[in-house]
């Protein structure tokens, strides 16, 4: 995955790329990001000053209650037990721990290293964890599987793949949208809801991890409805929602335009400009993807013994050129052994970062949550918006827990 979002699209789209259809997986991946952002603008022009009020009521209580939601549905994607999964997600907690402390600025876990004070870089960690991983398991394998070499009538998607795929492209730019609204929430949460909404109502869940359509097309479109969906936040309340539309923020402000619900009266220019800039941004999105498939796809064809290495390269060049920290290129190799013993054992990896990314934040909201409610800790059920989002986890866990029962009675072993 190069960014966070991409961590849920490659658990079907690699799956699909090894099947010889990697060029449908993008071919849906762009057209599905395509529509996700038009509806997400729509929603920008329709509806955005009428949610600004809703926004408001998402507060620190609120914002922990939908991460562990999140981590709650987590659950419903992973491909492992349910005590590997929350193993996974404990240990994906604990790592997010290390660096300063966002309240206090205290330093935890560094060990005496200034590089560790800001963190794991997430970068090296989830290229180590799927990457490198990735690399030493088809090393390991006596006979890896050889990718299909794609044919030019294979390079789109058939039209079953467009009917599994639409109805996964409405519901991702529905739950992307949402999910934009909240500022804070990572696209991660869109994605992987995203993911396990298309799992659970699909009628063959089984082929969820091992090539489902609807794997790669819910999760890409969410991601970028989330992108369109943030600029309400920005645009409305004047909060950046996503690290992106804080750099949009800071340069509305260098150039004297303060976001805000005055911006489409004051600076109209600014408003429709910017509804302008995401058409034309999610045109080009479509005109540079679609034409680039098929050199995408291409790269299939170069054997794993050139491929292998030069993989390795790019990760290893990658992760150096963010901050140029030997400690990075570290993190990259021992995440990519870890990353290698866990999935030899069916540990799925994806559960690790997301409560990884969420970490920080997690405990960031729980302790503001705290600090304001002088250490009461009622505060997490008052609220309308904490109400709605405590009612959906109830709802999540006991399909959870009723899918449980289900699959113990069906397989007649005992309830521990």
């Amino acid at each position: 995955p190069g960014e966070t979002s991409s961590v849920v699209t490659i658990l079907d789209g690699h799956a699909m790329a090894q099947q010889g259809r990697a060029g449908p997986a993008l071919t849906l991946s762009a057209l599905g990001s395509f529509v996700g952002g038009t509806i997400s603008i729509v929603g920008l022009m329709a509806v955005g000053p009428l949610l600004a009020d809703a926004m408001l009521s998402v507060g620190p209580a609120a914002e922990f209650v939908l991460m562990v939601m999140a981590l709650l549905v987590v659950s419903a994607v992973s491909s492992s037990p349910p005590v590997k999964t929350l193993a996974m997600i404990v240990l994906g907690l604990a790592l997010g721990t290390v660096g300063m402390d966002q309240l206090t600025a205290y330093p935890r876990f560094t060990f005496g290293s200034l590089d560790l004070t800001d963190g794991l870089n997430f970068v090296a960690l989830s290229i180590g964890l799927f990457g490198v991983s990735e690399i030493l398991l088809n090393l390991d394998d006596a006979t890896p599987a050889v990718p299909k070499a794609p044919k030019l009538r294979d390079m789109l998607p058939t039209g079953q793949e467009f009917r599994e795929a639409t109805p996964a492209v409405l519901r991702g730019s529905a739950v992307g949208f949402l999910f934009g609204l909240v500022p804070g929430v990572s696209h991660i949460i869109s994605t992987f809801v995203s993911y396990a909404i298309e799992k659970k109502i699909s009628k063959t869940p089984e082929k969820f991890g091992h090539g489902a359509v609807a794997g790669v097309a819910g999760p890409e479109t969410a991601n970028n409805a989330t992108t369109g969906a943030s600029m309400i936040p920005l645009l409305v309340l004047g909060i950046p929602a996503i690290p992106a539309t804080a750099i949009l923020l800071s340069a509305l402000l260098i150039h004297g335009v303060q976001p805000g619900p005055l911006l489409m009266s004051e600076h109209p220019q600014v408003f429709w400009g910017l509804i302008a800039s995401l058409y034309l941004g999610n045109a080009i999105l479509v005109v540079l993807n679609l034409p680039l498939v098929g050199i995408f796809v291409s790269l299939l064809r170069t054997p794993m013994g050139v491929l292998a290495p030069l993989v390795l390269v790019i990760c290893l060049i990658g992760v150096y050129s963010l901050k140029a920290s030997p400690l990075d290129l570290t993190i990259l190799v021992a995440a990519g052994v870890v990353g290698y013993l866990l999935r030899k054992f069916s540990y799925d990896v994806a559960p690790l970062l997301l409560a990884f990314v969420l970490g920080d934040r997690m405990e960031l909201s729980f302790r503001r949550a705290l600090t304001i409610s002088d250490g009461d800790y009622w505060v997490f059920v008052q609220g309308p918006a904490a109400r709605v989002f405590i009612g959906v986890l109830v709802v999540i866990g006991g399909l959870q827990l009723a899918a449980m029962l289900l699959g113990w009675r069906r397989t007649g072993a005992a309830m521990p």
